[in-house]
């Protein structure tokens, strides 16, 4: 494991950068077409990582975790710094939280002091997003999934965690969903806030026939359309790194909801510049999302066909934002599937998709009692 123990992200830019250009070889040729007058780099992303995680006040360990093919997660371990537990004691089950398309481990700050008070909490930018490593992904839906789980597979191996909670957001909880169902032994209970992919796609035939009920079911966003109508072209984030310069403007365009969820933290464009960098860079993951997704994001291989191969013991908590574009049904469907004993459907009022950042306290308090129900 290459790591470094800092308060902060210390790791060498120059490593990361001519890793990625070595990485990315693959595509430079393809996607010579875009504007080489970007204002991002890794470099960029890491200064505005740097300020976001200068709010963590437990003890931070930011490191690369090195998988078998070379491959590099950013990982973040916190744990809190003035709790001394007794050497027989034994250690509480970790928190492992994945992150929603387009994003990192910078999203998480308003949660990561807060439930790394009793045990400790690893977040990690997923293959191909963030300031991981972006490999090439396949076109096939199933071949795409099968890398992100893989990766998330060899990075638990790498950390050395024998089992832990698994949280994923969105995206991040289609990912965690594939991950338990081929290692369920790995996870002591499953956390999916507003996961994407769940839901199959009415077909075209009955649409008409749904009528509201589908457009009650599945409103989304201004934003998601606008992706949405770029991705039978192109990448979902093409259009950030097409606009040269002009995309920083764009995300505080489009997404002026993430400076205004945490602005009582930054007073200026700290946030959406953060996630301007994350999605600037050469596309990966969003490559793999692509592969597995539809048009409107639906998701090629329904979690929902597969939902029932989740071991009925083992416990699923769904979180959903009340107001959000993504609906809790899904989550009843799924309860329905597994049976409610071990299945349980909640709401966070007053939140939206990113309930994490929209109800904070309630969120890290719901997903904190939910630990507290492991160990």
């Amino acid at each position: 494991m290459d790591s470094t123990s800092t308060a902060a992200p210390m790791t060498d830019d120059c490593e990361t950068e001519l890793e990625n250009k070595k990485k990315n070889n693959w595509s430079s040729s393809y996607f010579s077409w875009w504007p080489s007058w970007r204002p991002t780099s890794m470099s960029l992303l890491k200064t505005a990582e740097s300020k976001i995680l200068s709010c963590i006040r437990n003890d931070l360990w930011a490191r690369f975790v090195k998988l078998p093919n070379q491959d590099r997660i950013w990982t973040l371990t916190v744990s809190n710094k003035t709790v001394h537990k007794p050497s027989e004691q034994s250690p509480k089950t970790p928190l492992v939280m994945v992150h929603g398309f387009g994003g990192g481990v910078g999203l998480w700050i308003r949660n990561l002091d807060s439930l790394s008070r009793s045990r400790p909490v690893h977040a990690f930018d997923l293959l191909g997003f963030g300031r991981s490593s972006r490999p090439h992904f396949p076109s096939d839906a199933a071949k795409a999934e099968e890398q992100f789980v893989d990766s998330i597979e060899q990075w638990r191996e790498s950390v050395g965690l024998e089992n832990m909670i698994l949280l994923g957001h969105s995206l991040g909880g289609y990912l965690a969903t594939s991950y338990a169902i081929q290692y369920p032994s790995r996870v002591s209970h499953l956390i999916l806030v507003d996961p994407w992919g769940f839901p199959e796609r009415p077909k075209a035939e009955n649409q008409e026939n749904q009528g509201a009920e589908a457009v009650k079911t599945f409103r989304p966003p201004r934003w998601v359309k606008v992706i949405a109508s770029i991705v039978s072209f192109f990448n979902p984030l093409a259009v950030i790194r097409a606009a040269g310069p002009w995309g920083p403007g764009l995300v505080n365009r489009f997404r002026p909801d993430f400076k205004r969820k945490f602005e009582d933290l930054f007073d200026d464009d700290t946030m959406t510049q953060y996630i301007y960098h994350c999605n600037a860079q050469t596309p990966s993951g969003e490559v793999g999302f692509r592969a597995m997704s539809e048009s409107l994001g639906w998701a090629k291989r329904p979690m929902l066909q597969r939902v029932h191969l989740l071991p009925p013991s083992m416990p699923v908590t769904m979180l959903y934002g009340a107001v959000s574009w993504v609906s809790s049904s899904s989550g009843d469907k799924a309860a329905e599937i597994r049976g409610k004993a071990q299945t349980r459907v909640m709401l966070i009022d007053k939140a939206s998709h990113h309930v994490y950042a929209d109800q904070p306290e309630e969120f890290n308090k719901v997903v904190e009692n939910i630990c507290n129900s492991v160990d």
